[in-house]
């Protein structure tokens, strides 16, 4: 029998290819898309100016990443013959050229941003970028003296000959190409020659006052090493100076091998790294001919691996000035993050949450309660274990002190470092070395997953016997990042979800089958399998006239199989929202498919980084918040945690501001359509809403 609430479009569910390629939006492709937004941020007149320029640097930083791990994956699939289409159904090949356009289009556009937009608009309020061609001629002095005493003897430029073949070009590396004319000392004819930017010298350089056109008058590096190449290469003719700069596939190929050499392995691979296989060159837009053809053939490069740049091709360094600028007029406005009430000074951390739960949401709340909550715990002497993953945690990091103090102390400290978190490589590893030489317990996770969970365990000696605290997060133990990134934290007492995170551990730190878990789900084990559970819940709730609904927000959205559930919610009747901040590869809106599906980006001052899954229930809502977004590597290749928020009212605080409060933002909101564009979001007479902006009134004033 047809249950009453079981709708035609419900019905009709069974007969929809779900796997049909047309449903799909490409994964890279959505991921430059994010970069667009972005970008948009840095032309929104409305943004604080030196904010905009930290804006258009974060889309060229992220654009550096793209190609480093994304590009260099796609070439090394097509290098092994790889051919198979992913869920969009496009062919590899074909991939890279389409992304090739993207790419291309969004330099052009970083430029233009920079060119038409920024660099006019800095240079009004006195920040501006000096152009050799208009030194005046107390500059020029400036310029060649500060050149020969401070940037000269650092250099080694480098003739291209028999004897001087091309040197090793380090990764994102600022170089230029001399093109020379003439003899040298020793007659030997003056061809091309490469001048590398040592990693020592600043890429932009402040002018001094007395000859400065502006309070705040910058030049860069590389503007100095092509006007000045003639000092260089004296005696020889200087035809041209052009800048370039090659980026390189910076995944980590590390062998399947023993976990106590993974450290050794880690440190060797990392020497390499800043010379493993190319895969996008930068040039200067004038560069002649016969110069890409030399740096192509050097790089194993192609004609379709060079992107041309309007301005100097390390764009990204422009981001120094906003610490150096004292424009407070020109940033967004300085806040401090709350404290809760209940963290008065010397209160006792551990009787705090022994009451009950707390919830922190960053940066609107403080970080310094979890600090806290570790400095008591490294001082207690009623504290008898401490164990904490850490993936980014920062070098300097009291943290690392605090439990480097444990460890002395005597207490158990068990740190579970993750090496391979990209990019942070080398600092993890100074980090394990110092906790290990204080007496800390290490260990690097499992070889082949990386720990991406957020989890401390703290072990205390009470009066009724042993007691375990927990704080789980859906963000990194960084005290910076803490005060840039929206996450969410959560401190505990309960005995199962902290007995849940001690087998989480145990199983971490030793060898065992797959383990039970009461209330946290983990990947790469249950968090997959009972969230699509948790979605079928829904469809029978719907099919069966109960409130069906599922509000969903992470970074990313990838992996196959979650985009078909939600289709398959869809089609039942399910209402379903999506907050993704970066890539999706779900179309909303398809008729018969996904039309109560929609899907939206929020960008603002704070990197947008909680993951918090609803789902209505038939009226009874339960809800997690997540180390993971819903892409395959966290859900298939990372140890991931998902916890549930089981305090009813905590639980309604994190619908209200980090799921409700994000749907009705009107005015940082992007909303994606069925084509796989995004539109940005816009009052249309309703009283302008911004998530962020309204947090911040409610935290901090």
């Amino acid at each position: 029998m047809v249950m009453p609430a079981e709708t035609e479009t419900a019905r009709a569910a069974d007969r929809v290819d779900l796997k049909r390629p047309d449903l799909y939006l490409n994964r890279e492709i959505s991921t430059l898309e994010f970069n667009y937004r972005v970008l948009a941020q840095a032309q929104d007149e409305s943004v604080p100016l030196l904010e905009r320029l930290r804006f258009l640097c974060i889309s060229v930083r992220n654009l550096d990443e793209f190609f480093e791990v994304r590009v260099a994956s796609l070439k090394q699939l097509l290098a092994l013959g790889e051919t198979r289409p992913g869920p969009d159904g496009i062919p590899l090949s074909a991939l890279t050229a389409q992304l090739r356009v993207r790419a291309m289009q969004l330099v052009a556009a970083q430029y233009q941003t920079w060119n038409d937009k920024l660099r006019p608009a800095l240079a009004a309020e006195g920040v501006s970028f000096s152009d050799p061609m208009r030194w005046t001629p107390a500059q020029k002095r400036w310029a060649r003296e500060h050149f020969q005493r401070e940037i000269l003897p650092v250099l080694s430029p480098l003739g291209l000959d028999s004897a001087h073949p091309f040197p090793r070009i380090l990764n994102k590396s600022l170089n230029v190409a001399v093109v020379l004319q003439g003899k040298d000392a020793f007659g030997r004819e003056g061809n091309v020659a490469v001048v590398r930017a040592p990693r020592s010298l600043p890429r932009i350089i402040r002018m001094p006052q007395d000859v400065a056109d502006s309070p705040y008058h910058f030049v860069f590096l590389a503007s100095l090493l092509q006007h000045f190449a003639d000092v260089m290469f004296p005696g020889l003719k200087v035809r041209g100076a052009y800048q370039f700069r090659v980026t390189r596939d910076s995944e980590l190929d590390l062998e399947e091998g023993e976990t106590e050499n993974l450290a050794r392995v880690l440190s060797e691979e990392l020497m390499e790294r800043g010379y493993a296989d190319a895969v996008r060159l930068e040039l200067a837009e004038d560069c002649p001919a016969s110069i890409k053809k030399m740096l192509l053939a050097n790089f194993g490069l192609l004609d379709s691996d060079v992107y041309l740049c309007a301005g100097p091709v390390n764009l990204h360094r422009v981001a120094a000035v906003y610490d150096i600028v004292d424009r407070p007029d020109l940033k967004f406005s300085a806040f401090t993050p709350r404290m809760p009430p209940s963290f008065a000074a010397g209160s006792n951390i551990f009787e705090l949450i022994a009451q009950r739960d707390i919830l922190l949401h960053h940066p609107f709340e403080s970080f310094a309660p979890v600090m806290e909550l570790v400095r008591q715990a490294s001082a207690d002497p009623d504290v008898l274990a401490i164990k904490q993953t850490l993936y980014r945690v920062g070098e300097d990091s009291p943290l690392a002190g605090y439990l480097v103090d444990a460890a002395r102390a005597g207490k158990e400290v068990t740190a579970v470092v993750e090496l391979r978190a990209r990019f942070d490589e080398e600092a993890n590893i100074r980090l394990a070395n110092r906790l290990q030489q204080a007496g800390a317990q290490v260990v690097y996770g499992v070889v082949g997953y990386k720990t991406h969970a957020k989890m401390l365990l703290i072990v205390r000696r009470e009066r009724n016997g042993l007691r375990r605290y927990a704080h789980l997060s859906t963000g990194n133990y960084h005290q910076l990042t803490s005060r840039l990134y929206t996450d969410l934290g959560l401190m505990t007492a309960d005995a199962e979800i902290a007995e849940d995170v001690n087998r989480v551990f145990q199983q971490l730190c030793s060898l065992g089958p797959e383990i039970e878990l009461k209330h946290l789900l983990q990947a790469p084990f249950s968090l997959q399998r009972e969230l699509l559970a948790l979605i079928e819940r829904e469809i029978d709730h719907a099919k069966n006239g109960r409130p069906a609904r599922i509000v969903g927000r992470v970074n990313a959205l990838n992996e196959p199989s979650m985009a078909e559930a939600l289709y398959r919610a869809s089609c039942a009747g399910v209402e379903i929202d999506l907050i993704v901040r970066g890539s999706c590869i779900l179309r909303p809106g398809l008729p018969g498919v996904s039309e109560r599906i929609r899907v939206r980006s929020v960008l603002g001052r704070f990197l947008e980084h909680s993951r918090v899954h609803w789902f209505a229930n038939g009226g009874d809502p339960v809800l997690y918040c997540s180390s993971a977004d819903w892409m395959e590597r966290n859900l298939m290749r990372r140890v991931e945690t998902c916890f549930p928020v089981r305090d009813r009212q905590l639980a309604e605080r994190v619908f209200d501001e980090a799921l409700d409060n994000y749907l009705r933002d009107n005015t940082q909101a992007w909303l994606l359509d069925a084509q796989g564009q995004y539109h940005r979001a816009m009052p249309d007479g309703a009283a302008p809403h911004s998530a962020q902006l309204s947090l911040l009134a409610r935290y901090t004033g």
